[in-house]
C-alpha cells in the first residue's frame, strides 16, 4: 500500500491526485468522448470551436507587432484583475453566492425527502409543481420512447397531467432523476467558454453518483441517499464555476463591445484573445468548493439534513477512517470516478491508481462490482 495506508490522514500523493483530477476538469484542454449525458451541451460545441478559431486568429495578428503584444499583456492583465476582484468579493460571501445561484428551499426539500421510505408521491408532486423546469424535464422523460411502451394501449397519447407523470415514472426512478435534473439545472448554461469543462464536470459527477448507488446496493445502504449525497458533493464546484462564468461573460462582453465601438482593431483583438481564467477558477474551487457544499444548504436551513451533515463531514474530516458509512461511501465512489477520469485523460499511472484505491479501502469485490456498471447513461427501472 505504500505511503497511502488505509484510512490514515490523507497523504500528499492522494491530495495531489485529487487536485490533478480537478485541474483536468477545469484547466485541462483535453476533450472527452461524448456519451448520453452530453445533451447538456445544448449545441455549444460549434460555438466553442468558432470562438477558439477567432481567438487564434487574434493572437496571430497581435504577435506580428511588439506594440500589439504589449497591449495584449496590459489589457489581459487589467481584464483578469477586474474579473478576479469581482469573484473574490462574491466567493468570500456564501450568502451573496446563494442569492444569485438559483438554489432554493424547494429544491433542497425535494432532495431531503426523496430518499426516505415513507415519502408520498403527492407531496413530491406539490413540490415539483413549484419548479417548472423540473416538471418539464420529468414530462419529457415519461413521453420519451423509452417509457411509452409501459403505457400499453395509451402509448401514443402524450401525458400532461403531473400526477400521471409521477405514477408512470415511479418513486425508484424519481430518486435518480430528480437529483440528476437538479444538478444539471445548476450547471453553467449557454457558456461556450465552458462547454468542455462543463461536460467533464457533468460526466465526473454522474459517474461518481452511479458508482455510489452501486456501492450502496452492494453494502446494504440506501442507494437514493448515497446518490444524492454524491451528486451534491460537487455543488460547491458547480457554483464557483457558474459564478465565474457569469462574471467573466459580463466583464469580457462589455470590454469587447467597448473595444469594438472604439474601432481599434488591436484593442479588440487583445480583449478577444483574453481567455476564461481557468487556472484562477481552479484555485478558487480548491479553496471554496468543499465548504460551499454544506454552507449553501445550511443557509437554506437544512443544517440537520443527513445530506448536509455528510457533505460537512467530507469537507472537515482529515482522514478516511474518521468518516461515517455514507461519507465513506461517497469518498470511495468519488475515488473511483476520479481514477476513471484521470485514466481517460491518460494522466494517472497504475501505481497511482492502486494508491487511490488502497487509501480509500476499495475492496476487490467493490472494484469488480463498479467495473460492471454502465457509466454511459442512467439505468432506470
Amino acid at each position: 500500500m505504500g505511503n497511502a495506508s488505509w484510512g490514515s490522514v490523507r497523504p500528499g500523493i492522494i491530495i495531489e491526485l485529487e487536485q490533478r483530477c480537478l485541474k483536468q476538469m477545469i484547466v485541462g484542454k483535453r476533450k472527452v468522448a461524448p456519451t448520453a449525458f452530453d445533451e447538456i451541451d445544448n449545441g455549444l460545441e460549434e460555438d466553442a470551436h468558432k470562438l477558439a478559431v477567432e481567438r487564434e486568429a487574434a493572437r496571430e495578428r497581435l504577435a506580428k507587432q511588439r506594440e500589439a503584444r504589449e497591449l495584449f499583456s496590459s489589457i489581459s492583465a487589467q481584464l483578469s484583475a477586474t474579473i478576479h476582484s469581482t469573484l473574490d468579493h462574491q466567493l468570500a460571501s456564501p450568502e451573496q453566492l446563494l442569492a444569485q445561484s438559483g438554489l432554493n428551499e424547494t429544491q433542497f426539500l425535494l432532495l431531503d425527502i426523496l430518499y426516505k421510505p415513507d415519502v408520498a408521491l403527492e407531496r413530491l408532486r406539490l413540490l415539483i409543481t413549484d419548479l417548472p423546469w423540473l416538471s418539464r424535464d420529468l414530462l419529457n422523460v415519461v413521453n420519451s420512447s423509452a417509457f411509452r411502451h409501459r403505457r400499453q394501449n395509451s402509448a401514443e397519447i402524450k401525458v400532461t397531467e403531473s400526477k400521471l407523470v409521477l405514477n408512470f415514472i415511479g418513486l425508484a426512478n424519481l430518486q435518480t432523476l430528480i437529483p440528476y435534473f437538479c444538478l444539471r439545472h445548476w450547471l453553467p448554461q449557454g457558456q461556450a467558454h465552458l462547454s468542455w469543462t462543463t461536460r467533464k464536470v457533468w460526466r465526473y459527477t454522474q459517474q461518481s453518483g452511479i458508482a455510489a448507488k452501486a456501492l450502496a446496493e452492494l453494502n446494504g445502504l440506501n442507494p437514493a441517499l448515497a446518490f444524492s449525497c454524491t451528486l451534491l458533493n460537487q455543488l460547491g464546484l458547480i457554483q464557483v464555476l457558474k459564478a465565474s462564468a457569469k462574471v467573466y461573460e459580463q466583464v469580457w462582453s462589455n470590454w469587447l463591445k467597448e473595444a469594438n465601438q472604439s474601432q481599434d482593431r488591436a484593442l479588440y483583438d487583445a480583449v478577444l484573445a483574453t481567455e476564461f481564467p481557468a487556472e484562477y477558477v481552479y484555485q478558487q474551487v480548491v479553496t471554496h468548493g468543499g465548504g460551499l457544499n454544506w454552507q449553501l444548504p445550511r443557509l437554506l436551513n437544512f443544517e440537520t439534513s443527513p445530506l448536509t451533515q455528510t457533505l460537512a463531514e467530507l469537507d472537515n474530516s482529515l482522514s478516511y477512517k474518521d468518516l461515517s458509512a455514507y461519507a465513506a461511501l461517497v469518498a470511495r465512489a468519488s475515488c473511483y470516478a476520479k481514477v476513471s477520469l484521470l485514466d481517460e485523460m491518460e494522466a494517472i499511472s497504475f501505481k497511482e491508481k492502486r494508491l487511490m484505491y488502497d487509501y480509500h479501502g476499495l475492496t476487490e469485490q467493490e472494484l469488480f462490482h463498479l467495473q460492471k456498471q454502465n457509466y454511459r447513461k442512467l439505468q432506470l427501472i
